[in-house]
């Protein structure tokens, strides 16, 4: 062959054939195996020797963000994060078989909370509305519960802070969830007559409604899963839904991502008899009433600032059966359990009407 001419023949790969790699997959597939399951005794054996391990929802997630940061690749941020809520969520059942009561029914958003904050291991058993997760909680016929707290778009969920009112029951955690609406059908986008959702669901499409299916009837339904039921089974129904809820009642997606605003996120609160021990990046919920009097409520918030607790969120609401009488809900950071807080808390019980601590939970950050 002449010098500097190329050969016509192929250079020989130096990499391992595709044999090679499968082999090693096999390998490592049955090394993960064998580590997920010893991962998984030990944290049985851990969960028996200490009590306090099996209230330790917050320390679970503070220990799966540890890791999500500490990744370096290629699996993204939610890819590690689901297998290892799923590997908590087997290990917690080897010892500590609980049930969560959630918003139903099956692939409603508040569904696709409990498995973001829960897992599929666990028992998720739905309810048909908000007050029916307290009470399940209340009767002791699941340990946990997960209802709507806010929305980014359409603010607090006033049903949920209405039951907090009425019942003892702590908040013991929150979940942030991305919502995408989607528009989901049998038909074609032309043939849509009515368009089924949750009212929350419909008021956050509303612009996209307007414009692209401007003669449509738009029926309120319980919730976005019995919307995509119906819209199975009614030619000319189109429902307002999650993905997962198109898989599940096998149907097209005919628009994606239809809210109006793309950062749309809704924050769940998990609910308990108990509040979650400190990690040390906690928030604690608060329930008080004072006089209707000038100044009343800037006394009570004056008390915060005073004792360094940060306020992230406050709402009033009518005290029910009271007609202009208010109940204020606020947050702080910090945990029931700090000095500073049991200090502020003993200065605004001698201000307020009524003063209820609701829980402490770790804050939780948006999942990537």
């Amino acid at each position: 062959m002449a010098k500097g001419k190329p050969s016509s023949k192929p250079a020989k790969s130096r990499g391992e054939s595709p044999s090679q790699l499968r082999s090693k997959i096999e390998r490592l597939d049955r090394d993960l195996l064998k580590l997920l399951n010893e991962r998984a005794d030990l944290a049985a054996k851990y969960d028996r020797a200490d009590d306090k391990g099996k209230n330790g929802l917050g320390r679970d997630e503070q220990q799966l963000e540890q890791l999500v940061q500490s990744s370096k690749g290629p699996l993204n941020p939610r890819c590690v994060r689901a297998i290892f809520r799923e590997l908590y969520s087997g290990s917690r059942d080897l010892t500590e078989k609980f049930r969560v009561a959630y918003l139903g029914p099956a692939y409603s958003y508040s569904h696709i909370a409990a498995i973001t904050r829960f897992g599929d291991t666990t028992d998720l058993v739905p309810v048909g509305c908000i007050s029916a997760v307290f009470e399940e909680v209340q009767r002791g016929h699941v340990k946990y519960g997960l209802v709507p707290l806010e929305n980014s778009t359409d603010g607090r969920v006033a049903d949920t802070l209405d039951m907090f009112t009425r019942l003892p029951i702590r908040i013991c955690g929150e979940v942030l969830l991305e919502i995408h609406h989607n528009l989901l059908a049998k038909c074609p986008r032309e043939q849509v007559q009515e368009v089924y959702s949750r009212p929350q669901a419909i008021s956050q499409c509303r612009n996209w409604l307007s414009k692209h299916l401007p003669a449509a009837r738009v029926v309120e339904m319980t919730s976005t899963s019995t919307a995509a039921e119906l819209a199975q089974k009614k030619p000319g129904a189109a429902a307002i839904a999650s993905i997962q809820a198109a898989v599940h009642y096998g149907l097209d997606v005919l628009a994606e991502n239809i809210e109006d605003h793309a950062a749309n996120v809704t924050r769940f609160a998990v609910i308990g008899q108990e509040s979650s021990p400190r990690t040390g990046q906690d928030k604690t919920a608060l329930l008080f009433e004072v006089d209707h009097k000038v100044g009343a409520l800037a006394d009570a918030t004056t008390v915060l600032k005073r004792n360094r607790l940060n306020m992230t969120w406050i709402e009033s609401f009518p005290v029910p059966d009271r007609p202009g009488s208010y109940l204020f809900f606020v947050e702080v950071e910090g945990h029931e359990t700090e000095s500073r807080f049991k200090r502020a808390v003993g200065q605004l019980s001698r201000k307020a009407l009524r003063l209820e601590v609701i829980g402490s939970y770790r804050r939780a950050t948006l999942s990537a």
